[in-house]
């Protein structure tokens, strides 16, 4: 199984900080997101994972290069930000050949299991499923509204008013035939690529711990929070 890990955010919210750190590699629990990501991935049998790059790529590389431990890691440096939907088109010929990959936010912190997304993918064949979690700050991201059967009823990426508290995780399985439905130019996940999966996606609520790390507030708390190793 593959997976993409989408790391080349420049985390300009993060600042100064991420000026000689990329946000992939800030340390929580005294160990870098990067780190906890793949080991993630290995539990969940994932044998190879595409990380891209933008802000201080030689920083991440220089890292990998000292990882022994699986899955198989590569990386494709973006000199220009392609979109997260961006980054999966333009590697589409490296999973072309999967029933279905991952896609994962680096900058999200999470104890979830990715076996529970991978178990649901493989029940229902769906087009994609998707991760998501109850927010009490539903507005600041990606509004998934889903029946009793778990299907996606709805999406609103960042609504003024939102219908409901699951938001998505940026945790995804994609079948490949879906990227033959980004656009062109492509961009985003969220704004340019969910909305069309109404009716055809399914979610799995992600259980346990789920921090976005993206601001100063926010990676404080989760240095706090989670448990150190």
């Amino acid at each position: 199984m593959k997976a993409f890990l989408l790391a080349a955010g420049v985390g300009s919210r993060l600042r100064p900080i991420t000026d000689t750190t990329p946000k992939c590699l800030l340390p929580v629990g005294g160990r870098p997101l990067l780190e906890i990501w793949l080991d993630a991935f290995e539990q969940a049998g994932v044998d190879e994972v595409l990380v891209n790059l933008h802000h201080l790529p030689d920083v991440v590389r220089s890292y990998l290069a000292r990882r022994t431990r699986p899955p198989r890691v590569r990386t494709t440096y973006e000199p220009e930000l392609l979109g997260s939907a961006g980054t999966l088109a333009a590697n589409r010929e490296w999973v072309a050949g999967e029933d279905f990959f991952l896609a994962c936010n680096a900058d999200n912190l999470t104890d979830f299991d990715l076996r529970s997304l991978i178990k649901v993918q493989r029940e229902h064949g769906a087009i994609a499923t998707l991760g998501v979690f109850r927010s009490p700050n539903p507005s600041a991201g990606g509004v998934v509204e889903a029946d009793a059967a778990g299907t996606v009823t709805g999406f609103t990426e960042k609504p003024e008013n939102p219908v409901s508290d699951l938001v998505n995780a940026g945790l995804y399985a994609f079948r490949p035939s879906l990227l033959d439905e980004i656009g062109q130019p492509p961009k985003d996940i969220g704004y340019d690529l969910l909305p069309g999966l109404v009716g055809r996606a399914r979610v799995v609520l992600v259980d346990g711990y789920f921090r976005d790390i993206g601001t100063p507030d926010a990676y404080r708390l989760a240095c706090e929070e989670w448990p150190p190793r």
